[in-house]
C-alpha cells in the first residue's frame, strides 16, 4: 500500500509521467484555448503561423480569430487541418513562425526540428511542461539555443485527454505545470522569465 500512496503523491505534484489511466494513443492531450490567448496577449508573431500538432484545432482557432494565417497540420486525422503530416520529417524551410503544444514524448525533437526549419528572423513557441527545464540533454539544447522568453502562467493551463468541448477544460485542472517557451531563431543570451495571467 505504501507504493500506491507514493505513486499517487508523485502524480499530484507532477513528478511522474504515470497517470491513473493509460496515456492517450499518440500522446494527444488537447490544450485549453485560453493558453493561446495568454501567449498572444504577450507576443506578436509573424502573420504566417504553422501549428504543426494541431489536434482538433483548439489553438489554431484562436490564432485565426486573432487574424493570423494559420497552416494547421497533424500526423493523425482528428477532423481538423491537414492530416498525415509528420512534422519531424518535414525538411522545407518555413517562412513564418511555428507555434504548438508538441506531443510530450517528442517535445525536445519538436523544438530542435522547429529551430532547424524556421526561417531566420522568425520565432518558435512551444507549450511545454516546466520540467522541460531539467535534464542534461535539454541543457545542451538550451546552451546551443536558449529561449528568449519563458512565460509562466500563475494559474495552471489545462491539457485534457481527448477534450472536445470547452467544458472539459473547465472541469479538469491538472497537476502539471506548463509554460510557453519562445525562441527567436537568432537569439543568444540569457532567457527572460515572465509571470502571466
Amino acid at each position: 500500500m505504501a507504493n500506491v500512496g507514493t505513486h499517487n503523491t508523485f502524480m499530484m505534484i507532477g513528478a511522474t509521467n504515470h497517470s491513473k489511466s493509460e496515456r492517450q494513443t499518440d500522446d494527444y492531450y488537447a490544450t485549453d484555448p485560453h493558453a493561446m490567448e495568454l501567449l498572444l496577449d504577450e507576443e506578436e508573431f509573424s502573420h504566417h503561423v504553422w501549428e504543426c500538432a494541431c489536434g482538433k484545432g483548439h489553438l489554431s482557432n484562436v490564432l485565426e480569430q486573432r487574424g493570423y494565417d494559420v497552416c494547421s497540420t497533424d500526423l493523425v486525422d482528428r477532423g481538423y487541418g491537414e492530416s498525415g503530416i509528420d512534422f519531424l520529417k518535414s525538411d522545407d524551410e518555413f517562412d513564418g513562425d511555428i507555434i504548438t503544444n508538441p506531443p510530450f514524448k517528442y517535445a525536445q525533437e519538436f523544438v530542435e526540428h522547429a529551430l532547424e526549419v524556421v526561417a531566420p528572423g522568425h520565432k518558435v513557441a512551444m507549450l511545454l511542461r516546466l520540467q522541460f527545464l531539467e535534464g542534461v540533454r535539454r541543457r545542451e539544447l538550451f546552451d546551443a539555443h536558449p529561449p528568449r522568453t519563458i512565460y509562466i502562467p500563475s494559474h495552471r493551463i489545462t491539457c485534457v485527454k481527448n477534450a472536445t468541448e470547452e467544458q472539459n477544460f473547465n472541469d479538469n485542472r491538472g497537476a502539471q505545470a506548463y509554460a510557453w517557451f519562445v525562441w527567436d531563431k537568432e537569439f543568444s543570451g540569457s532567457p527572460t522569465v515572465k509571470w502571466i495571467n
